[in-house]
This record gives C-alpha cells, structure tokens and sequence, in this order.
C-alpha cells in the first residue's frame, strides 16, 4: 500500500506542476511514440491524463458544478464564522483555515497568524504537509470528474468551495486541490452526460425537486449562480441528530434526504429568518429521519440505513444535550449554535426586489427600463441597459456586453455578472448593491461609478 501510495503522489505532483487552464494539451517531451503519447515523458501532465485517485490543484473558476441549487443556509453559517472574530478571540485559529486544509487533503490548520489569507497558503501551515497524505486525510477531500476536453465537474464540495470562493479572502483564482474520481475525457459531450447520470454524479433536480436538463447547470461557482433550496439546508442542521454521513458517502446524499422531508415538513410553515421556529422545524424533521424504519426506502430505491439513518435521535440524549443543544446555542454563547451564526449572517443578505420583467438568455440590442423590476437571470445582453427614474433592474449571473447607466431608480442589483463597459448608478432612491452578502463578486470592465445614492450595499 505505501508503494501505491507514492505512485499516487508522484503523480499528483507532476499534475500540480502542470496548473493550466482546462482543455489545455501539453505536448510531450521527445520524439516517436512517447512524443505522440500527451501521458508519457516526466514533464507536467495534462488534465485528460489523470487517473482515479491522483490528486489535482484546481482554481475555483475553472469548476463546473453537477447541481443547479445550494442549500444557502448552510452557506451562510460558513460565511458568517469565516468573517467572525470569535475563533480568534478565543485563541483558535479560523474555521475558514481548518475547512481549507481539510478539503486539500492536509488535516487541519496548525498555525495562521495575523494577515493570512486562503488566497496566500504561504502566510498559513496545515498539521500535513504536501506528500504526506494518508488515506485518512484524503478521504474528506472533495471530488471532480475530468469531463470532455479536459474541463472539470466538481462532484462534491460545492457548498464547501462556494463558501470559499464567497468568503473574505475569496476569489475564483484561489487554489485547492480535488481528488479525481473518474476520467471520461474521452466521451462526446452525449455520452459524458449520459455516462454521468447513469453512475448519479450529477444532481439534475431544481429547488422544488423537479427535474431540469443539463443545461440548466451553472457554468461556474457563486452563491448568485445557484438557486437556492431550503430542504438542503434543514438536513445539514438535522447531521448528527437525525442522521450521519456513512462510511463511502454517496454524492448528493443529503438531496435524497432533503427529498424525502418535502413529503414530511412544510419549510413554509416556518420562519426561518428565526432561530425559535427554525429550530422546531430541524427538531421535528430528524426525529423523523431517526424513526424511519432501516429499510424505509428515502429516495431512488435507496434505503434510510444506506443513507445514514441514526439509531436514536440525537445520539440517545435529551434535547438539552449532545448535537441538538449544540445546534441551538445563542449568539451570546461563547461557542454559538450553526443556526445562530447562520441566522446572523443571512439578516445580512439584501433582499431582491420581485421581478414584473424577466429576462433569461440572449438578448440583442439596448435594453431601457422605464418602469417596474426588470431581472436579467442568466441572461446575455448584448448592447448597452439604461434605466430611467423610477424603475429598477436586477441583474444575477448575466453578461452584458455594454455599459449599464441608473439615474434616479428605486434599486439597482449587480451579483455575480460581467459587464463590458462602465457601471455609472446616480441618486437612486433605493438600494444599490454591487457586492455585499449573497451576492458573488463581478467583473466590470471599466469605471464605477455610484454617486449621491439612497443607500449603498
């Protein structure tokens, strides 16, 4: 096992030498059959060379995800201990450093001194140095499947990767490193998918569980990028008290579950921007993930013992104690609860104006809003978009190729979109939020310029 062990990083080694923007071919060193060969030779590696196993440095923005929704709650806890002082005013060192070294295959963090930063692994140390991995550290590490063209499909860890990418020190060049579950580079761009939903690493349900087409996946990480699905959510609250996650976890594990409860809780019959109700709702929905029989079937034939179905609820103990009591701790506590640093964070996040306008995909030509709320979601704007007084425009995970001007509107959103040209917003009435909690950082090509706004986000 040790000899295998050494293959695997040496080999993962050359293809973290060979850091490239996906698709990209590498020419092999030498002439005749080695030279024909992109996999042979010692210098750095392909994408499409990459075996089961090997260990790959990847850039957040070079991933593609295998699921269209998020459950954002979860998120939102990961942002609001990331940006917290409280790890560090009790001497530890932040969660954000622990969950890197974790998901890059290096245990925890040993030391993170002031002024690091994720973006800078030099200016922070994990407990495992690089090629000293065991199987133990490289289990919890998150998984990717090479796609057609040497592109990459992250498989698990998109609510991990996401919080990193949305955090203080996040971007999409931050590093990490994925563990490589299958090759199918090989494949047309058919047969990948096909080949994908056969095997179930793809999660191609909507956030009320309906069906969608691969299509409809985003094309790259931010929160802005997903929708978003509260039954996702309410089981990551409900781990260790209602279920746990199995030894050789299945992808998409916790969609299963959050599947299941629809049929089970209403999430709309409860608040959940408050910590009382919210708490009901988890406490209620793992008492009936732990009362399913062991052969009660969750979802897609699988049963509630292979998905991690606990024993007792809660670990055999009152609601006072064990992960529930821990789950629902205040703010005030010392150690608070998920849900309240959750809570906190999402009392954060600006709430979007409701749409009487939506536009999704290519669009040519100006676009000029002289009324209502008109939402670009995912769309191409190809020309400039002018609003006029008294109208507002929210644009999420699009593309607009042109300047975007605002003069006095009721609210301008920007998250997570490019836009070709300035960003000039002037004495709107209402918010203006380019940024902020929940929304992904954008790309403008050129000035912004916000001048004598209502409010600033």
């Amino acid at each position: 096992m040790n000899g295998s062990r050494t293959r695997l990083r040496r080999r993962g080694a050359l293809l973290v030498a060979g850091v490239l923007a996906a698709g990209t071919v590498v020419a092999g060193a030498g002439t005749g059959a080695a030279a024909a060969d992109p996999c042979s030779g010692s210098g750095p590696l392909p994408r499409t060379c990459a075996r089961p196993g090997d260990l790959i440095d990847v850039t957040l923005g070079e991933l593609h995800p295998t699921q269209a929704v998020l459950g954002f709650d979860q998120v939102f806890y990961k942002l609001g201990r990331y940006g917290s002082g409280r790890d560090e005013a009790a001497g530890d060192v932040n969660k954000r450093f622990d969950d890197w070294c974790e998901t890059n295959g290096q245990e925890e963090a040993a030391s993170a001194g002031p002024g690091a930063r994720l973006d800078d692994p030099s200016s922070f140390s994990c407990t495992v140095p690089v090629g000293q991995e065991t199987p133990e550290t490289v289990a919890p590490m998150k998984t990717a499947v090479i796609g057609p063209g040497g592109k990459l499909y992250l498989t698990d860890g998109h609510h991990t990767l996401t919080s990193f990418l949305e955090g203080p020190d996040g971007s999409p060049r931050m590093h990490i490193r994925l563990r490589v579950t299958d090759n199918f580079s090989a494949l047309s761009p058919a047969a990948f998918w096909q080949r994908m939903t056969a095997e179930k690493k793809v999660w191609l349900r909507d956030e009320n569980n309906r069906p969608l087409g691969v299509e409809r996946l985003p094309d790259r990480l931010g929160i802005t990028h997903f929708r978003d699905d509260p039954y996702r959510s309410l089981v990551y609250f409900t781990r260790d008290i209602g279920y746990e996650v199995p030894d050789g976890a299945t992808e998409f594990l916790e969609f299963s579950w959050g599947a299941w409860l629809r049929g089970e809780h209403d999430t709309a019959a409860y608040d959940l921007t408050a910590p009382g109700p919210y708490l009901d709702l988890v406490k209620r929905a793992s008492q009936s993930m732990a009362a399913l029989a062991p052969d009660g079937v969750v979802d897609d034939g699988r049963p509630a013992a292979q998905l991690g179905r606990i024993d007792e609820w809660n670990g055999g103990k009152k609601e006072t104690g064990g992960e529930f009591a821990k789950l629902g701790k205040p703010l005030s506590d010392p150690k608070p609860g998920k849900l309240a640093e959750a809570l906190e964070y999402k009392a954060r996040v600006l709430p979007l104006p409701a749409c009487t306008t939506t536009v999704t995909g290519p669009r040519n030509g100006p676009l000029v809003v002289t009324g209502g709320v008109t939402c670009l979601d995912r769309a191409a704007q190809r020309g400039p978009v002018v609003v006029r007084p008294g109208a507002a425009l929210v644009v999420t995970g699009s593309t607009v190729d042109g300047p975007l001007q605002a003069d006095r509107a009721t609210a301008v959103h920007l998250c997570g979109s490019r836009v070709a040209g300035p960003v000039v917003v002037s004495r709107s009435s209402g918010p203006v939020r380019i940024g902020g909690p929940g929304c992904t950082a954008n790309t403008v090509e050129g000035p912004v310029v916000l001048t004598g706004n209502a409010a600033l986000r």
